[in-house]
């Protein structure tokens, strides 16, 4: 731990530019250690296709591990704690022959937002940065050790690859990989270049290995850089040439800019040194992904393989929206509704081109999920991002309707909501007969499998995986359509389903380490308690908790700790950042805003955990969260102010946030 927090603050120090940006805040190495997240510290940029990072080997599902010092190499991309295998780790580079081994130097591991250096065991120090299309490789080689690289070309984390590859010039060594992605669902094809700035003897080892040395044995000091498209050979020529002029340290401070646009946004006051830390993490964390596969022409791969032209918008893949859709995607709506209306408009054109469930055979960049993309549309629409053609793919979403999965009682519950939001984008777009018709089928599904599965709670509510459900048990699934929270009250009685909500906190039954119940603590507010879901949301962001529930099964003895710390291990065991869906989710809580029913245009209000929180809105204007009269932390609280204006049942329009003006939460 002690070298832990020496790196973090050399980290700080070596990142000049950062000192007064809040990107000193972020703690890239929060989640790295074990399965704790499954995040990685990369270098990269907002929504870009490169994530540059050492693998460790044996490595996590990000490729990464804080814990394990031993490297197979260092490769360009990765996802964000979305479980299986992960998700890329391609183009692997060794700065050293396979026979000798490879250790980071912990004590010289730095990462800042856009930048990572180490030194490894053997003496080469690396540099890492990126730009959205490029991974940026400097090595550092000592006096006295000749300068080798070996390159693995078919590397990847998720089964095997294919590649192909040939020496162009003295500089540079041309290809292809073509992967599986996450869970080996789908694939993608990256065509690359791989360019020096020394000239170079490039030897074939194999069919997908290679080895580079430098003519000159004198040299020291190589940077590598490998530009990658999903389009064809031309364009990663292209994307190559487009920052071949600038240097690795102007580039290093473009991507240092890049971060800062996007964590300056949010200035907070208050709170915990590590609190601050974790919020700043997070607000990185939201803006990894999905990334931006347009090439610099504008085109892009459908999932039909053919190549298109994005007119008017710019096209996103690399999707996980089973978990997405509920925090991250609606947090993007209010901060970012310039790109959230281009990832909407991809999803649209994701319709029209062939949209499945997983992945596709032609992904542009590695993906997971997309499911429950018809309640990310509604969500974005209802909030204010109206210039959706939903025509572009509505009849693709009619099919999607038409095999909606309904194995067990989660996926109904599930499929109730994408029925809910179904019907409300076909009154939209005037379709009145679909919208009574989807709108039926989703009362009368939801109906059907809360009263039957769910209503009458027995022991077994208790059980992981019991009835066929994934990942959750019937108390976490069981919460799961907030939209019919007024059915569960008609059916149950208010009272009542107050009480056996208290009872599910009470008896530790919340799993705060997967997805399906998180939106569960503020419920209360619905339920004339809110004061507990105040309670609730402060302790789960700021204090130990018991939790009895891993991924997939109980654990023999609960863990009890903080579900979200400043540290390698970042996140209670097991716990998976679900690609941006857990730091979105600390991120609303510790603003006390929560948009607990994605397709609504409300949230939820709590106790935030900072005296007061300043955001630079979009459209220009500003918006500020303060706290008044709070002399104790668990203090109820008395009254919710916003401009002036008493807000009466603890919750806010997004149009009201967008105003900008002054939430005051008074004790």
């Amino acid at each position: 731990m002690k070298k832990f927090c020496l790196s973090v603050l050399f980290a700080v120090c070596a990142a000049g530019c950062f000192a007064s940006h809040n990107s000193r805040y972020v703690n890239l190495f929060a989640g790295t250690s074990g399965d704790n997240g499954q995040v990685a510290p990369g270098a990269t940029v907002p929504f870009g296709m490169i994530c540059v990072c050492p693998d460790s080997d044996p490595r996590t599902h990000a490729g990464y591990d804080y814990a394990v010092p031993n490297i197979s190499g260092i490769s360009i991309n990765r996802l964000s704690g979305v479980g299986c295998s992960g998700g890329g780790g391609n183009l692997r580079i060794r700065p050293a022959l396979l026979s000798e081994k490879l250790l980071i130097d912990k004590a010289t591991e730095q990462a800042v937002p856009g930048y990572y250096t180490a030194a490894f065991t053997n003496g080469v120090t690396v540099e890492l940065s990126a730009t959205p299309t490029v991974a940026l490789e400097r090595y550092a080689f000592p006096e006295g050790k000749e300068p080798y690289f070996h390159i693995d070309f078919a590397s990847t984390f998720e089964n095997v690859a294919t590649c192909s590859f040939r020496q162009t010039d003295s500089r540079t060594v041309e290809g292809w990989i073509k992967a599986k992605t996450v869970c080996s669902h789908g694939a993608y094809r990256l065509f690359f270049v791989l360019q020096g700035d020394v000239d170079f003897v490039f030897k074939k080892l194999s069919e997908t290995t290679g080895e580079l040395r430098p003519v000159e044995e004198k040299e020291r000091k190589i940077e590598l850089r490998i530009a990658v498209s999903p389009i064809d050979m031309e364009q990663a020529r292209v994307e190559n040439n487009r920052f071949r002029k600038h240097s690795f340290a102007h580039l290093k401070k473009r991507a240092a800019r890049m971060w800062n646009e996007k964590l300056d946004m949010f200035s907070v006051k208050g709170g915990t040194e590590d609190e601050r830390a974790l919020f700043y993490t997070a607000l990185y964390r939201v803006n990894l992904s999905p990334v931006d596969v347009t090439s610099s022409d504008g085109r892009y791969l459908g999932t039909d393989g053919k190549i298109y032209t994005a007119d008017g918008f710019r096209y996103y893949s690399n999707w996980s929206l089973w978990d997405t859709f509920r925090t991250k995607f609606p947090f993007l709506v209010l901060t970012d509704p310039e790109s959230m209306r281009d990832m909407s408009m991809s999803l649209l054109h994701l319709y029209r081109t062939g949209k499945k469930d997983w992945a596709t055979p032609f992904e542009s960049t590695p993906t997971v999920r997309t499911e429950h993309a018809v309640i990310l549309l509604l969500d974005a629409y209802r909030k204010g991002i109206t210039d959706l053609d939903f025509r572009i793919g509505y009849a693709g979403m009619k099919e999607e309707m038409e095999r909606l999965p309904m194995a067990s009682p989660d996926q109904k519950m599930e499929s109730a909501c994408d029925l809910w939001a179904m019907a409300q984008i076909s009154g939209i777009v005037g379709e009145e007969k679909d919208s009574i018709i989807y709108a039926d089928r989703s009362q009368k599904l939801f109906e059907n499998v809360w009263k039957s599965e769910f209503m009458l709670i027995t022991p077994q509510f208790e059980v992981m995986r019991n009835n066929g459900l994934y990942q959750g048990t019937r108390w976490q699934y069981r919460w799961a359509a907030p939209q019919y929270l007024d059915k569960m009250i008609e059916w149950v009685g208010k009272d009542q389903l107050r009480d056996q909500l208290i009872y599910f906190f009470e008896h530790h039954l919340y799993n705060q380490g997967n997805e399906p119940d998180i939106h569960v603590p503020f419920l209360f507010n619905r339920l004339g308690a809110p004061e507990r879901s105040q309670q609730i949301v402060r302790k789960l962001l700021t204090e130990p908790m018991v939790h009895r529930y891993g991924g997939n099964a109980e654990f023999r003895t609960p863990y009890v700790g903080k579900a979200f710390k400043n540290e390698p291990e970042g996140y209670s065991p097991e716990m998976d950042e679900d690609d941006g869906t857990m730091s979105a989710w600390f991120l609303f809580g510790s603003m006390g805003l929560y948009p607990m029913t994605v397709g609504e245009a409300w949230y939820e209000l709590v106790s935030p955990i900072f005296e007061k929180i300043e955001i630079n809105l979009p459209n220009g204007r500003h918006l500020s969260i303060q706290t008044k009269g709070r002399s104790d932390k668990n203090a109820p609280i008395d009254k919710i102010m916003f401009n002036g204006r008493l807000l009466e049942d603890f919750r806010i329009s997004h149009a009201d946030l967008l105003e900008g003006g002054v939430l005051l939460f008074c004790y």
